[in-house]
C-alpha cells in the first residue's frame, strides 16, 4: 500500500491555467485521439497505466478545487461520478454531495485522515488526487510514497503549480519514464531524510 499523487502536469508544473481551466489538457488528448470533444472531458488521461493504477487505488484524497472542477465539468454535464472508491474531500465549505458518490467532507490535519483513508483502503493504494497543496500537506506530513506525473506537451507559464513545496534533500528517487501516448509518465519515489 502507497499513498500516491498521480496527476497530469504541463511541462513547466502547473495543473490548470489561470483560470483553473483543463481545457488545455483535453485538446492534448482530442488531438491525440482525433476525438470532437463531444460530452464531458475525461477526468485524466486515458492510458494503459492509468487503468492499472485506478485498479489499485482503493480510498481517495481531493481538495475542494479539484471536487468542484469535477461537479461543474463532469457531473454537470451528465456524467456519472467517476470513482468507485470512497473519497475524502478536504475543505472549509459546505459542498453538495455528488450523485452516487462515497463522498466524506473533512478538514484539518490531514494525518488522521490519512489513517482512517487506509483502513478503508485495506490493501489498495490511496490516491491523492489533487491539487498541489493537498499532496504538499500529505508530503509536509510524512506521507506521500510516489508522485507519478503525466507531463503534456505544453507550457502554460503561469497557474495552479504541480507541488508548492521544495523537495530536494533528499531528491526524489526517479522510479520510471514511460510514453503514454502524447505524455510522457514519470514515477518518482519520495525518499526520506535520514534521521
Amino acid at each position: 500500500m502507497a499513498t500516491i499523487y498521480y496527476t497530469a502536469t504541463s511541462l513547466d508544473g502547473y495543473l490548470a491555467d489561470p483560470d483553473d481551466s483543463l481545457e488545455w489538457l483535453f485538446r492534448v488528448e482530442r488531438e491525440w485521439t482525433g476525438d470532437s470533444g463531444d460530452g464531458p472531458p475525461a477526468v485524466e488521461p486515458e492510458s494503459a497505466s492509468y487503468e492499472e493504477f485506478i485498479a489499485g487505488v482503493g480510498a481517495l484524497a481531493m481538495g475542494a478545487t479539484t471536487y468542484e472542477w469535477i461537479l461543474k465539468n463532469h457531473i454537470a454535464g451528465g456524467a456519472e461520478w467517476p470513482y468507485s472508491q470512497p473519497t475524502w474531500v478536504f475543505t472549509h465549505r459546505e459542498l453538495e454531495v455528488a450523485p452516487g458518490a462515497d463522498i466524506h467532507f473533512v478538514e484539518g490535519d490531514v494525518a488522521p485522515v490519512h489513517g482512517e483513508m487506509t483502513r478503508v483502503a485495506a490493501d489498495g493504494n490511496v490516491w491523492i488526487v489533487g491539487g498541489g497543496e493537498l499532496a504538499g500537506r500529505f508530503h509536509d506530513a510524512g506521507l506521500l510514497d510516489e508522485i507519478v506525473a503525466t507531463i503534456a506537451p505544453v507550457t502554460l507559464g503561469a497557474g495552479a503549480p504541480l507541488l508548492p513545496r521544495t523537495i530536494s534533500d533528499p531528491p526524489m528517487r526517479l522510479v520510471s519514464v514511460q510514453q503514454a501516448g502524447p505524455f510522457i509518465e514519470a514515477r518518482f519515489a519520495i525518499s526520506r531524510p535520514s534521521s
